[in-house]
């Protein structure tokens, strides 16, 4: 099943970090198979309203029967999310599952992330550029729609600050354009918000104005040449990510919609620690679907 236009993505692929998180919660009543159960639920009741859900390699496989009718599996090709232990933050790769295997799995849509600094090294940018275009080249074999999400970083000036808010509109253009070469056969780019509304005037501090937001939000689209972007709410609340999502409509970009995971689904964490499966759904089903439907709503205009 192929995902339409505009994607309205639920991410569940966080690894490690999300179960450790789930322990932490679960206190004395954590099982083994915790993080398992709470994938679960977020598929089998936000799948309903989803176009696509993104699982994770490890533990996706077990959740592709879970689907609603209509929502297109999506599986990530890492071996655990945003966890790189290594200075050169090179993704690593899932050693017990292939882009061949996906056609049989019935999953038509690979995301694979890297975080890309464009003002680093450009040996190691290279060998990052050549394991994209490698992944995409296979993709394009099996008949897979690629989804990249390049995550922006630079090596000397820290996430959160003022320095980096003003840096970070350039930093996503230039990994939006760089990733968006033919050669590299992305189908959909899942970008960053390419400004932080922290810094932005009328959300947070006044160290950019809207309408410079609006201005990076429009050159950062522009730089895809006509690629298909989605935004991904990395991390932020889900009012942020709401608000973002509108600040790009209005700013005149079209673009093809988000991937939202945390910022949906990470209050429900607590939720699950303290009442367990039934109370999980019983949030999902209330605030999660009222979140999710809140942010069709922002990216198509009907906030």
């Amino acid at each position: 099943m192929a995902v339409e236009t505009p994607i309205h993505g639920i991410a569940i692929d966080a690894g490690s970090g999300l179960d450790a998180a789930i322990k932490a919660a679960r206190g004395a009543s954590a099982c083994a198979d915790d993080l398992l159960t709470f994938k679960r639920c977020i598929v089998r009741v936000l799948s309903a309203k989803a176009s696509t859900v993104l699982v994770d390699a490890r533990l996706g496989r077990q959740l592709l029967t879970d689907y609603a009718p209509g929502c297109a599996p999506m599986m990530a090709y890492e071996a655990d999310v945003y966890h790189i232990s290594t200075a050169d933050r090179i993704t690593v790769l899932p050693d017990d599952l292939a882009i061949a295997d996906y056609p049989a799995l019935g999953v038509g849509h690979l995301k694979f992330f890297l975080y890309y600094a464009p003002r680093g090294d450009a040996a190691l940018n290279r060998r990052k550029q050549d394991l994209v275009q490698e992944i995409g080249a296979e993709c394009a074999r099996h008949d897979i729609r690629f989804l990249f999400e390049p995550l922006v970083y630079d090596d000397q000036v820290e996430p959160g600050t003022p320095e980096y808010a003003g840096l970070k509109p350039a930093l996503v253009r230039d990994a939006t354009a760089a990733f968006a070469a033919p050669r590299f056969a992305v189908d959909v780019l899942k970008v960053e918000v390419p400004v932080d509304l922290d810094f932005v005037d009328g959300f947070g501090q006044n160290l950019m104005s809207r309408a410079a937001a609006e201005n990076a939000f429009r050159a950062c689209a522009d730089a895809a040449g006509g690629l298909p972007l989605v935004y991904l709410s990395a991390g932020v609340t889900f009012e942020r990510f709401r608000d973002s999502l509108i600040m790009a409509r209005t700013s005149g970009v079209h673009y093809a919609g988000f991937m939202c995971g945390r910022a949906i689904w990470s209050d429900g964490i607590a939720i699950f620690g303290a009442g367990g499966e039934p109370a999980l759904v019983s949030w999902l089903e209330q605030t999660g679907t009222r979140r999710l439907l809140e942010l069709v709503a922002a990216a198509t205009g009907g906030d």
